[in-house]
């Protein structure tokens, strides 16, 4: 984790679901991920790797949240140089803050935000001051691209861009659906924002993990028990992309070179 950019990075993924547990054999199936032997690793939390990188962590959802309507999702994690100014930034500029700030003893300082369309995300100061692992592009297992659903996908992208220090770096038009923003943290771009589909009910932010072949990947996720939300296709980039929920209704992609 490294807070030395100008911008933020995403430094963490994390998968809160009504039983890590549970998942984590399903997640191992379908991406080959391993149990990470840390001192971070407990009963309530699970950090896994894929190969020797880290990937991100499994945490059961609390019951309070859980009483207030959280479902199973996975979130990222933005570092920041400064919590609280982060957070006076956010709801200066119309986003919300969730629950904390709060410190995670021997990591950083982090809070649970909304961006001005409603899409949560957390923030974090990490205390380590190490560079961010240098993972090669098509790491299976590992994120790949993130995509927020936003109401509007212009705004949206000027928000992070004002909040963080993103840049759009192209844009592909989708017709009726709007433009397809793809922007960067740092060089290369790392993702994108669109319009979300009339019917998704709220913006949110969603997570594609690499894969070597998509066909066989998506047979993983249906034999343990996953759902396939968006078949199999081929984007503008000449990849192929899939949409599932696993067996607790969290969401998820999945990107590959080949079919």
């Amino acid at each position: 984790m490294s807070t030395t950019r100008t911008t933020s990075p995403v430094i963490w993924y994390e998968l809160m679901t009504s039983d890590h547990k549970a998942a984590l054999p399903f997640y191992a199936h379908v991406f080959g991920w391993t149990l990470a032997q840390n001192e971070y690793t407990s009963p309530e939390y699970t950090i896994v790797n894929a190969g020797t990188f880290n990937v991100g962590g499994l945490m059961t959802l609390p019951a309070e949240a859980c009483a207030m309507g959280a479902r199973p999702c996975w979130m990222m994690y933005l570092g920041v140089a400064d919590t609280e100014a982060a957070i006076a930034r956010i709801t200066a500029a119309g986003g919300k803050l969730q629950m904390g700030p709060q410190d995670v003893p021997g990591v950083g300082r982090f809070a649970v935000v909304a961006d001005a369309q409603g899409a949560h995300f957390y923030i974090m100061k990490p205390i380590s001051t190490e560079p961010l692992p240098q993972v090669p592009d098509g790491t299976p297992g590992v994120v790949g691209w993130r995509e927020l659903h936003a109401n509007d996908g212009e705004q949206a992208m000027a928000w992070y861009a004002a909040q963080f220090g993103w840049k759009q770096v192209d844009a592909i038009d989708m017709g009726a659906m709007g433009q397809y923003r793809l922007f960067t943290t740092d060089t290369l771009a790392e993702g994108g924002v669109m319009n979300r589909m009339p019917d998704t009910p709220v913006p949110f932010w969603t997570f594609y993990f690499n894969v070597g072949g998509i066909d066989a990947a998506v047979e993983r996720v249906t034999s343990k028990g996953g759902q396939i939300l968006m078949a199999p296709h081929q984007v503008p980039t000449g990849q192929w992309i899939a949409y599932c929920s696993d067996p607790q209704g969290a969401m998820f992609g999945m990107l590959s070179e080949k079919r």
